[in-house]
This record gives C-alpha cells, structure tokens and sequence, in this order.
C-alpha cells in the first residue's frame, strides 16, 4: 500500500495519537492480554535514549505523522521530523499547528467513524519542524543532532547502507542514536541483496561500531490496528548507541 495513502494515514494516526479506549474500541479480547505499552509505541522509543536533561537538537527519521517528535520536543530545544510520505508530514504539520486533523477509524474496512488528531499533553510545537525527504539522500544542509531516533525505518529501505553511512555525521560526538526495527525484510521494499547477511542486530553492529558504541538493546512491542478484527501486534528490536 503507498505511504501517500488516505487509509493507510489513517491507520498512523490512530497508532500515533490513539487513545488505548479508541483503539481497542470494538475488539474482541481483553485489554489485558496486550503487552504492556503496546499502545504508546512512539512514546517508549524516545523514552530509550534516557535523556533525563534538556539537550539541543534532535532529528526524528521515518518521523511518520509525528507523535515521536513532538515527543522528543518536551526534551529537545529543536526537532526534525523526516519522512519519505509527504502525506504523514502534511498531517503531522498541521498537528503541530493546532488545526485537530479529522481521521477514520475503521470498524470494518467500509464501516468507520471519525477520529481527532490533538497534540500531546506537554509538548512544544514551535520546537518542531516537519519536511518530507529520503533518509538514504538527506540534504547535505541537514547539520549534525545531539539525538538521532529512527523507528520501523530500516528495513524499509531499498538501500539501508546508504542510510547507514550517514549517521556518522548526523549525529555529534557524545551524542545518542536510537535504531528500532521490526527487522521485517521484504523484496517489496529492500532488493535481496542488500538484505542484512545475518540477524539484524550483527548487521547494526558490523556497520555502526567504527562511530559508535553499543550501549543496549531492547523488544518493544507495537499494536497497529487497522479495523476491530485486524490488528497487527509486533515488537522492534530498539538499539541504543552512544557516538563515540
């Protein structure tokens, strides 16, 4: 399904701004039975870069409809929040501005209602801007962040190492990267051949451990729901590296 499409935004913004009570309105099991925090996934991936201070500049890639960044600007003096969908970014701006963007949540998929997207409780929007762009040719321009987090973006690339290589620049000396991946490779998106050799995190390692130094790793767990019958429950496997 293209990025640029009205369900599939929809679907992100029920993932990004959902209530626990929206999105499981309407399913057929216990709550109870989910992995905790399923629900505020682009909360807990900022959550693991362990920022306790105010720091300056973070960059936010594969930022989708921008729950994360404004996340990251209750921490981060400026944010920049990066997708290759110029429908997630438009959506994700207005947001930023107030505007409380209508979307459908589905009951079935020709069955649905309507949904607002409001700005998190206690972030800073004029922190925050937005912009379409490709993580593998991000303008040069760009600078470097003090905090790069990057979630479900990696294999969703058709040239990962691209991706890879510029991190050493975008991200300071001292600074924190933050790599969550489901590690779901498919040809639809990555040619096999630049398909990690082995698992994901080895692949991280080899590339990465010039610049940067493996700090931990962690599964967390993620709950997509597209109607009350399907709902995808996953976990990424969330990487933290310090710049060395």
């Amino acid at each position: 399904m293209s990025y640029e499409s009205d369900i599939l935004r929809d679907w992100y913004l029920l993932f990004h701004f959902g209530t626990a009570e929206e999105i499981l309105e309407g399913v057929a099991f216990e709550p109870a039975s989910l992995p905790e925090r399923c629900l505020e996934f682009p909360v807990t991936t900022v959550e693991a870069a362990g920022i306790d201070d105010e720091i300056g500049r973070a960059l936010d890639l594969g930022c989708a409809v921008g729950r994360s960044s404004f996340e990251l600007s209750k921490c981060c003096r400026e944010v920049v929040g990066i997708d290759f969908s110029a429908s997630f970014v438009n959506v994700a701006a207005e947001v930023g501005r107030g505007e409380n963007p209508l979307y459908r949540r589905y009951f079935e998929m020709h069955l649905s209602d309507h949904l607002v997207a409001k700005l998190p409780e206690g972030s800073k929007p004029e922190r925050v801007i937005f912009e379409q762009g490709d993580a593998m040719n991000l303008r040069e321009d760009l600078g470097s962040f003090d905090l790069v987090h990057a979630a479900n973006l990696l294999c969703r690339l058709p040239e990962p190492e691209r991706f890879l290589d510029r991190l050493p620049y975008l991200v300071n000396p001292g600074g924190t990267l933050v790599m969550a991946t489901p590690a779901t490779w498919m040809d639809a998106y990555t040619p096999r051949a630049n398909f990690p050799p082995g698992p994901t995190l080895d692949y991280l390692k080899d590339c990465l451990s010039a610049t940067f130094e493996f700090r931990e790793v962690s599964e967390l767990p993620f709950l997509i729901r597209e109607h009350q019958r399907k709902l995808q429950l996953s976990t990424a496997q969330t990487s933290v590296w310090r710049r060395r």
